[in-house]
């Protein structure tokens, strides 16, 4: 295993939110006029940034969100989250079975560097990050585009191929693969046939290091 860039997304695979950001999201749109569901999330929002999600809803409703609507869904996911914010079960054994073993790890996720660490600082995991966090701000485009793991792997000194992407969205897992990089789908929430595209997919995050060391990396 020594040798790898793991490459985490950041909502659903190192901290617990994907249901809060539901909860959230099934009231606040739905207000504007568009009774989204479940699955239309999966389909639709899941792991893409904030200018598509918006971009989205505001094709969905016919008229531009209204003024301050965004901060606050942002304000109402975050007083959620300092509530009821947890890391996903088995992650920090995980991190550090991988780390030990010689792997680098960073963080590449949709989400603004603010609310990565808003979020890893709510759940302890900052730490083990600190430095290495790289946000789909840093890109011109988010997933499924492929830019953000690339600037990640390019930041970190590693070639795509040397790196595995642990991903629970659908765009992440496309985005990973426009990049050459080997996927673990990581169905905690997530139904697992979305995430049928990856390299292998675990239901639980301590079966994340044996999915890395029997997945060949595509080329170290």
């Amino acid at each position: 295993m020594t040798g790898e860039l793991i490459i985490f997304d950041c909502d659903g695979v190192l901290v617990d939110s994907e249901r809060l950001l539901q909860r959230v999201d099934l009231e606040m749109i739905a207000e504007l006029g568009w009774p989204i569901t479940v699955p239309e999330i999966y389909d639709e929002h899941l792991g893409r940034s904030t200018g598509d999600f918006v971009a989205n809803v505001e094709r969905h409703i016919g008229r531009a969100v209204p003024d301050g609507w965004l901060e606050l869904r942002r304000n109402a996911h975050r007083a959620l989250f300092e509530r009821e914010l947890a890391p996903v079960p088995g992650i920090n054994q995980a991190i550090s079975a991988l780390q030990a073993a010689g792997s680098a790890t960073c963080v590449g996720s949709s989400g603004s560097h603010d609310a990565i660490r808003h979020s890893l600082n709510l759940t302890g995991l900052w730490d083990n990050f600190r430095g290495r966090i790289y946000s789909a701000e840093d890109v011109e485009r988010g997933k499924p585009a492929p830019d953000l793991f690339l600037h990640a792997a390019a930041s970190m000194g590693y070639r795509p191929g040397a790196c595995v992407v642990v991903e629970d969205s659908p765009a992440g897992v496309e985005a990973a693969r426009a990049a050459g990089m080997t996927v673990v789908g990581y169905a905690g929430l997530t139904p697992a046939p979305l995430l049928g595209k990856a390299d292998v997919v675990i239901t639980r995050m301590s079966d994340l290091t044996t999915a890395i060391t029997s997945t060949a990396v595509r080329s170290s």
